[in-house]
């Protein structure tokens, strides 16, 4: 990384010392106070701390933490990175991501979708990977049509090659914008976002899954040259070579991470053969998919902030004898509307006991009661496990899922579990 001017240099120092004395305080990890304050003293210190780097941005709407832990960890093959992989994913985070690691020259940085074009012009990033884009937040972040134009324009303006999800046509119209692109197919679970054509708004054929097309204006799934095979746990690389994942994360959902992580890794040089033992590694990120044992029940917390989400969170579910407890609040980070709830399908927990928690466990339990899902209230994972062993003494597992500040408060109820 080229040396830093002297005012940048105090910006980072100043924004590392306020960091600092945030989590000494148990106010927080830093990452957003000290990026806020460090850009007091310098504002284009992202631009500033950005060059001589070579950087990867990880956006979506579901799945970036995930995805950039996995890259993170591929790419230090090649030394140390920086990278904000516990979330602080708007600009103050990417600062204190970069300042922290003032010698590592390589970075990936998770952005929210709302910066990524802001994000992009200051970093100048090597590899922009994209994911998915569906509903989510609809009280902060736009429409999701339009976050794709915004993505699509900076990219035509960008020398970046693109990693982009070739089943969402939301992202590859985005990603078609670019100058050089690898297209994974990485699976679209939730398609509600993107029956209706980017380009011209005609009615998306999808006959046979994943392919789609319009006929309207001829716009297509582009060809891939990565792909998922979840009926064999397996990545198929562009020589048509199987890699057997058998990830310690769970799901399609996270196959589709680490394929696109693979290809992420592959532009950097590293191949499968290398990246993939890394990702292997990894068995929880930020606290998602994590165990504890409460009591003598294992606790398993999955996060779900969006209907998105929560349809791969239900894939996920223990069978149908180990209950699930369902916590939602509607916080700023959450987002304040909480009619997204009635776009989950909810049906697919009957027959399993479900118990509801959160600030806004009544709208949840609304929602249940209409998909005629039976449920109880509860005030705590700890009541939910001393009920749960006093009715049935041999149980042995509950799942959690939680919107993002309910599963903080889950979180730190156990100390911050990782």
């Amino acid at each position: 990384m080229s040396e830093l001017p002297l005012r940048a240099q105090l910006a980072a120092v100043v924004g590392k010392g306020a960091a600092s004395l945030s989590r000494a305080t148990g106010r927080g990890d830093g990452s957003v106070i000290g990026g806020k304050i460090a850009l007091k003293v310098e504002p284009d210190l992202l631009a500033q701390l950005s060059r001589g780097r070579r950087i990867a941005l990880v956006s979506a709407t579901n799945g970036k933490t995930t995805t950039t832990r996995l890259i993170a960890s591929a790419l230090r093959e090649l030394g140390p990175v920086a990278t904000n992989e516990h979330g602080a994913n708007m600009p103050t985070g990417h600062i204190t991501a970069l300042a922290n690691e003032p010698d590592a020259r390589e970075a990936v940085l998770e952005v929210d979708e709302k910066y990524l074009p802001q994000v992009l012009e200051a970093t100048n990033a090597t590899v922009v990977v994209l994911m998915n884009l569906s509903r989510d937040q609809m009280d902060r972040a736009s429409e999701i049509n339009l976050l794709a134009k915004k993505w699509r324009d900076v990219l035509g303006r960008s020398q970046a090659h693109v990693v982009a999800n070739a089943d969402d046509p939301l992202v590859a119209w985005a990603g078609l914008g670019a100058n050089y692109a690898t297209w994974v197919s990485a699976g679209q679970r939730w398609k509600e976002d993107s029956w209706c054509c980017p380009e011209c708004g005609g009615h998306l054929k999808r006959d046979p899954d994943p392919h789609w097309e319009c006929p309207e204006c001829g716009m297509r799934r582009p060809d891939a040259t990565w792909s998922v095979d979840n009926d064999n746990d397996s990545v198929v690389d562009p020589g048509e070579q199987h890699w057997p994942l058998r990830l310690s994360l769970p799901g399609d959902a996270n196959r589709a991470n680490a394929a696109i992580a693979m290809a992420t890794a592959a532009a950097y040089g590293i191949q499968p053969a290398r990246s993939l033992p890394r990702l292997q590694e990894i068995r929880s990120v930020a606290g998602r998919y994590t165990s504890v044992v409460t009591d003598g029940v294992e606790v398993r917390l999955l996060l779900a902030k969006n209907p998105a989400g929560w349809l791969e969170s239900f894939a996920v579910l223990d069978p149908p004898r180990v209950p699930v407890i369902l916590s939602v609040n509607a916080q700023i980070p959450d987002g304040k509307d909480t009619s997204w709830l009635w776009d989950v399908d909810y049906s697919v927990l009957r027959g399993r006991r479900v118990f509801v928690m959160g600030e806004r466990r009544t709208d949840l339990a609304l929602r249940l009661e209409t998909d005629e899902v039976p449920f109880e209230v509860a005030d705590r994972v700890s009541d939910v496990v001393a009920k749960a062993k006093a009715e049935t003494p041999d149980i042995t597992k509950i799942d959690v899922i939680a919107n993002y500040t309910a599963f903080q408060q889950i979180r730190a109820d156990y100390g911050r579990v990782e």
